[in-house]
């Protein structure tokens, strides 16, 4: 075995532990308290414009149960003209069960500027390529999906209905325009 091969399959071994305990941080598919106080830290640092890498914003929807505004870090996968969301963590997530509930209504933080928004499903046979984009400008979210973006599209479409995607549309802008 050539010492690159060897390197490689360390690597291989430290980020698969590495994805175990990012997965251990969502138990149930939902934040830990770890996991929570990160988010609280992520959604102030990208709110005030600070550190912010450019493929992510702040979702701002309300609340299904309390009808507060609850506000959490997203990754923003553009793929061709369009943009989307993705639940990494699945159909059960706060924020998508909100987005739901809300009929699609929500506020996106972006580059100190607040987008209203309407976030629209984008059928199972669709996702596939959204989700590759995905997991390309959102690297924290590949233990989650379990692929690399170098996976062949055929392994995303297998897993498409696991991970609910949304296409952005800001509010009083017709599709396409």
């Amino acid at each position: 075995m050539t010492a690159a091969r060897t390197a490689r399959r360390l690597v291989d071994a430290a980020v698969e532990r590495l994805s175990a305990v990012k997965r251990s941080l969502y138990r149930g598919g939902r934040p830990g308290t770890l996991m929570r106080w990160w988010n609280r830290i992520d959604t102030a640092l990208y709110s005030a414009g600070v550190l912010v890498p450019a493929q992510t914003a702040v979702l701002e929807v309300r609340g299904r149960r309390t009808g507060q505004v609850a506000a959490v870090p997203v990754a923003v996968a553009d793929l061709g003209d369009e943009e989307y969301l993705v639940s990494m963590l699945g159909p059960e997530a706060n924020w998508v069960r909100n987005v739901e509930a809300a009929g699609g209504d929500a506020v996106l933080r972006r580059h100190g500027r607040d987008i209203r928004v309407h976030l629209e499903p984008v059928p199972v046979g669709e996702r596939a390529p959204i989700l590759r984009r995905y997991v390309a400008v959102a690297p924290g979210a590949r233990p989650h999906l379990g692929l690399k973006p170098s996976a062949p599209l055929a392994a995303f479409a297998r897993i498409a209905a696991d991970h609910p995607v949304f296409r952005i549309r800001e509010r009083g802008r017709p599709a396409g325009a």
